[in-house]
């Protein structure tokens, strides 16, 4: 599960100025125009060649459900990369980004004491400094835990340490995500 990575994709299709194309012709002619050639598509959404100049000529119009799920994840991938990175620019250098959370977060302490795991839903704005660090981390194909720990340790700062206010040797576990939510 990837709860972090996917919250990134789904806050980078919020800045969307566009909707997708909505026809299977009109997406594979998408990728056909971004990849440049109708044997990478195929390889892409693992069918034939044939088949993708098919539905470029309109020819087949229905996918099949599985290639339908595969063809509209790869062109949401790829959809207006201009607005995305300028989004993200934005918020790495200027604004940040919100997280909403429903985890368990505890610390390092005795069963039973008020620093024993426990679920919380967190909303909290994060600065830029942190936004930055994610969305770099996402870029260089960070794994899940890592991506897990960068946002763990800027509400670790930011929510429980208040900035460095209070609990200086404080060091926040983000487990059990039942939903987490990105927005910038």
């Amino acid at each position: 599960m990837s709860e972090i990575s996917d919250s990134l994709e789904r806050a980078d299709e919020l800045n969307f100025t566009r909707p997708i194309p909505k026809s299977a012709g009109a997406q594979i002619r998408y990728l056909v125009k971004q990849l440049k050639s109708t044997k990478a598509v195929a390889e892409l959404l693992a069918i034939s060649r044939r088949t993708v100049e098919r539905y470029v000529k309109d020819q087949i119009k229905q996918p099949k459900p599985a290639l339908s799920a595969r063809l509209e994840r790869e062109v949401r991938r790829r959809w207006q990369p201009l607005v995305r990175k300028r989004a993200r620019d934005k918020a790495a250098q200027q604004t940040g980004l919100v997280i909403e959370t429903r985890a368990r977060f505890g610390f390092s302490a005795a069963p039973g004491t008020t620093d024993d795991g426990r679920m919380r839903r967190i909303t909290q704005h994060l600065p830029p400094e942190y936004a930055s660090r994610l969305f770099s981390a996402h870029e260089a194909g960070a794994t899940e835990a890592q991506l897990r720990g960068i946002t763990a340790e800027g509400l670790q700062e930011i929510y429980f340490k208040d900035n460095g206010a209070r609990a200086q040797g404080l060091l926040v576990e983000f487990t059990d995500i039942d939903y987490v939510e990105l927005n910038f």
